[in-house]
């Protein structure tokens, strides 16, 4: 009870990081044995050259650490903070660091066309858009109308551009 209690006070889904470690775990396991192992559903790497893939790779690769990045540093600027963070990475989408972690996922599925890889990473995205949520309402409790005036020009997944273009 006191370790959701903790956790809720940060802002934390309270099975977050063991979900987010499981998370891992399987798409590494299905990324691994499907893409280097079994091939069952890598045919399309057959189809797309291996410079395009690593190409795709390298640019999912560098954008997820670029937001997990900015999302790490305000973190670390700002700490447990007292107002609605809109600066860095979440100043233009509300979860980077998950994002960040979806992407590197999804260059990894794409570098080596694992199909079945790319299941997996839509059952994390669920698994992240529900913690996200559930974050999110933590959020709006803590900070009211700051917040929902910020999801309101700020995407969950994608930077809402009409919204940057207002500015």
């Amino acid at each position: 009870m006191t370790e959701t209690v903790l956790k809720e006070k940060n802002g934390e889904h309270p099975s977050g990081h063991a979900g987010q470690l499981i998370s891992f775990l399987a798409f590494a396991a299905v990324w691994a044995a499907d893409s280097f192992f079994g091939h069952w559903s890598t045919f399309p790497a057959r189809d797309v050259p291996l410079a395009a893939r690593l190409a795709l790779l390298g640019l999912a690769l560098l954008t997820a650490v670029s937001l997990i990045r900015s999302a790490g540093a305000v973190h670390h600027i700002e700490g447990e903070s007292d107002h609605v963070v809109t600066t860095g990475a979440y100043r233009h989408v509300r979860h980077p660091i998950y994002l960040g972690v979806m992407l590197g996922y999804l260059g990894m599925a794409l570098a080596t066309g694992s199909l079945l890889s790319l299941g997996v990473l839509l059952g994390i995205f669920f698994y992240y858009n529900y913690i996200a949520g559930y974050e999110e309402k933590l959020l709006e409790a803590r900070f009211g109308a700051a917040y929902q005036e910020y999801k309101a020009r700020t995407g969950k997944w994608v930077p809402n551009i009409l919204a940057t273009r207002q500015k």
